[in-house]
């Protein structure tokens, strides 16, 4: 038997194993988030998947394998609200049309270095305040765009302040969704009118007989069959909503989430105000300083609200990992693990946008851990509830059999401040480190 070979990263990628064909990793212990812990985990990865996973499998003759008894494994990092690798600027424009992706460089340093730190999948956002347009989810490598991108349009920014432009923004922007709805409403009445003339003009004698109740009468059966075929063959294309008012339409319908952001308990109170009637789907970025009093917002039974809170809501709720104080005290407050208890489900970013945190992320994250905040809270908060608020948690922020294999292997827990870690596997393929193969 050959002994075990130190190889660095670039004669790692030229293996086979590490270049789309299976490859058994077997670690001490496996953070997988979705499932638990496993301990002496092997994961089997193949094409950028991971196949399977489990404790102490056997693995087939012949399938390399990377034995790293010392190592603990978890999900690759998830930043859901971020613009580490962009440089544009934003004023307080309303843009819902705007799409990130137009400013997105795969060449960027930025981009290639984050993963080095864990990260392995981004929620990049547009630059600016009031309602600067549309965010997407992108891995951290590849040479395209399109090699970059794993779901557009996966949240709209809103900045929302506790003042009345802010409000106004957001009640104008759904009167632009009024106007569209009304244009649908007023392109199917004349189709529909249309339809109904064409049809009494091609009417056949028996058919006007039916129409009329003379001849034969059809069955039940027919009659559904009927108005099916009437439903499938509908026909009716409604007209297409212009950019200020196509992404508050697909608020309407469900098929995008909003994200205001709040830096005040009176901003929440604001939002909801400028809601009024409106049900859409919404997350919330909560923007934390010393003296936060976001804590009031978090539950409605606690502090006496008239509407649901923050974690009431079972929102998904991006915060930086700090702790704060209580208003004018000098007394400690953890507000994501408060958030946490509330309801909330709780994504980290780091304590600003920069090369330098997202470094220290982990330990940041280990110092709320230290300070009562659950471990299991702590890892969801890096991995799976960003990537379901990014609409990509099917793909990505846990170790489960049909995943893609983006993980990250350190000497330890994870969030000890002595702990480093020693590798980063992107889509089966490691990015960073080097492996005893």
């Amino acid at each position: 038997m050959l002994r075990p070979q130190t190889f660095l990263l670039g004669a790692l990628l030229a293996t086979p194993a590490l270049a789309g064909g299976p490859l058994a990793i077997r670690v001490g212990r496996a953070e997988t988030v979705g499932k638990g812990v496993i301990e002496n985990a092997v994961i089997l990865v193949e094409d950028g998947k991971i196949v399977t996973i489990g404790e102490d499998l056997p693995v087939e003759r012949g399938i390399p394998i990377l034995d790293r008894p010392d190592w603990v494994v978890m999900p690759g990092l998830v930043s859901c609200y971020t613009r580490i690798g962009l440089d544009s600027e934003g004023g307080e424009d309303v843009s819902p049309d705007v799409k990130v992706t137009t400013e997105i460089y795969p060449g960027s340093r930025d981009l290639r270095k984050v993963v080095e730190y864990g990260v392995t999948t981004l929620g990049v956002y547009p630059a600016g305040n009031g309602i600067p347009g549309l965010a997407a989810a992108i891995r951290p490598r590849g040479d395209t765009l399109a090699e970059l991108l794993l779901r557009d349009e996966t949240y709209l920014k809103i900045v929302m302040r506790s003042d009345a432009p802010s409000k106004k923004r957001v009640r104008d922007a759904f009167k632009k969704a009024d106007e569209h709805d009304e244009k649908v409403k007023k392109a199917r009445e004349k189709w529909e009118k249309d339809k109904k003339g064409g049809a009494k003009k091609d009417e056949k004698p028996e058919e006007k007989k039916m129409a009329q109740g003379e001849g034969d009468e059809p069955s039940a059966a027919a009659t559904q069959d009927a108005k099916a075929d009437d439903k499938k063959s509908d026909g009716f294309v409604p007209p297409a909503p212009d950019a200020k008012s196509r992404a508050f339409v697909a608020l309407r319908q469900g098929r995008l989430k909003a994200l205001p952001t709040f830096a005040s308990a009176s901003d929440w109170l604001h939002w909801l105000d400028a809601l009024g009637k409106e049900k859409i789907g919404f997350d919330v970025r909560l923007v934390l300083n010393q003296d936060s009093d976001l804590f009031y917002v978090f539950d409605k039974k606690t502090y006496d609200l008239e509407e649901d809170g923050i974690g009431d809501r079972k929102v998904h709720a991006i915060v930086e990992p700090l702790l704060t104080f209580t208003p004018n005290t000098r007394r400690v407050r953890n507000l994501p693990q408060e958030l946490a208890k509330a309801g909330a489900k709780v994504c980290f970013t780091p304590r600003s946008d920069d090369l330098a945190n997202y470094k220290a992320w982990l330990a940041h994250v280990g110092e709320l851990v230290g300070a009562g905040l659950a471990r299991d809270t702590a890892l969801r908060a890096l991995t799976l509830n960003p990537a379901e608020m990014l609409g990509v948690g099917d793909r990505v922020g846990s170790l489960e059999k049909g995943k893609d294999a983006n993980m990250v292997f350190v000497d330890g827990d994870p969030f000890q401040p002595a702990t480093r870690i020693q590798a980063v596997m992107l889509d089966g393929r490691f990015v960073f480190g080097e492996v005893d193969l």
